[in-house]
């Protein structure tokens, strides 16, 4: 195969030099030519003509020079938006979690928030670990959230003695794969006054100074709901977690921490993500966010049965991070930071972005073209991104 694509430069440069074309293509171009070189068994003179009628179809699906690329990349993307339901559904395959989808969580995209609805990840394994059920149920367990509530096997409230009795159940435990040391450092850490006898757990309620005994037992239940809610494993911003065998394990989780997934052992460093863009663009940098970002705009919309073109996505992606963070497109982001005042202004907030204006003297170059709109005159691009003058000498 090396060979060949050898081969297919060669005749590139060949044809460059003979008829001067400049074609430059892609590597995954070159690769698909010595494809079609080797199955279809072109000679060389079938390979040159490919090689050009590729080169005026390239060139043909260029942009041309003077398009309104982000005007396009905008109906693009929003008239599908007005198509879209505004339901939460189930995550692909897992009844038990919810996931924002269709017009919210587009919104929620374009407008690049930080508390997004529903944040869930996806956790893959390595090659040596993604078959290990024990392994997989194990960590699932460690960083999803268990409270006492979840390994309980009885419970009551002694108001005679006023304190807080709990029975554990080993089964429950066993099952969990938690560790009991770990569950009674945790309990004796929170509860300084805690006693524990195997799997008996006697909390006393604190003394009141108030005589009161409606207070002591307000006070009593509210340390039984205490004692229920204590979370005894899990990762911080992770709450139920749903384990799936399709071809391998795979773990989903309601809640995101990527930072911490990624630094355990056996985790899938690459196919592991978060649905949430700014903790990608966070812990694997702008260039992840933004490919984040284009990822999750065309999950949305293709699983409404949309389609829209990959290219526009990209464009929106590239304008809300070309500045090295996560920006929305809105008067908070990129919409609010326009260099022309009047292209501020038209957007919202008019009477604020004038006298904002005013006030500092700005000038508005009207180089954009909402500015050349709003002022009546022909805008920077297509025809009038051209200056025409008359030649007089001919006349």
């Amino acid at each position: 195969m090396d060979d060949i694509i050898i081969k297919v430069n060669d005749t590139i440069a060949e044809i460059n030099d003979s008829e001067n074309l400049n074609i430059a293509f892609p590597d995954s171009y070159i690769e698909d030519l010595a494809k079609a070189y080797i199955q279809k068994d072109l000679t060389d003179d079938e390979l040159r003509k490919l090689i050009i009628k590729l080169k005026n179809a390239y060139d043909r699906a260029h942009v041309e020079a003077g398009e309104a690329v982000g005007t396009v990349a905008a109906q693009s993307v929003g008239e599908p938006g007005t198509q879209m339901t505004m339901r939460t559904f189930h995550y692909a395959g897992v009844t038990e979690l919810n996931v924002t989808l269709g017009l919210p969580r587009l919104i929620e995209i374009v407008d690049a928030r930080k508390e997004i609805a529903t944040p869930t990840m996806d956790i893959y394994f390595d090659e040596e670990r993604r078959d290990d059920e024990e392994f997989v149920r194990t960590l699932a367990n460690k960083i999803g959230k268990s409270t006492i509530n979840d390994i309980l096997s009885d419970f009551n409230l002694n108001y005679g003695t006023m304190e807080v009795e709990a029975i554990l159940d080993s089964k429950k435990i066993e099952e969990k794969r938690l560790d009991r040391e770990e569950i009674n450092a945790i309990i004796e850490k929170t509860f300084k006054k805690a006693v524990i006898n195997n799997d008996e757990i006697v909390i006393p309620s604190g003394k009141s100074d108030k005589p009161d005994s409606k207070f002591e037992i307000r006070e009593l239940r509210l340390l039984a709901d205490k004692v229920r809610d204590l979370q005894i494993s899990g990762i911080k911003g992770i709450g139920k977690v749903i384990i799936r065998r399709d071809d391998e394990w795979i773990i989903h989780t309601e809640g995101s921490n990527l930072k911490e997934i990624l630094d355990m052992e056996g985790i899938d460093n690459v196919r592991t993500t978060t649905n949430n863009i700014h903790e990608i663009g966070e812990v694997l940098g702008i260039e992840a966010a933004r490919q984040s970002i284009i990822n999750e705009a065309q999950n949305t919309l293709s699983e409404q049965g949309l389609s829209v073109d990959v290219r526009h996505i990209m464009l929106v992606a590239d304008i809300m991070t070309s500045e090295g963070v996560v920006k929305s497109i809105g008067r908070h982001g990129i919409s609010g930071e326009k260099s022309s005042v009047l292209a501020r202004a038209a957007f919202e907030e008019t009477g604020k972005h004038l006298l904002r204006a005013s006030i500092r003297g700005e000038v508005d170059d009207l180089t954009g073209i909402i500015e050349n709109i709003i002022i009546g005159q022909p805008i920077p691009l297509g025809t009038g991104s051209v200056g025409v003058k008359m030649d007089y000498k001919n006349e």
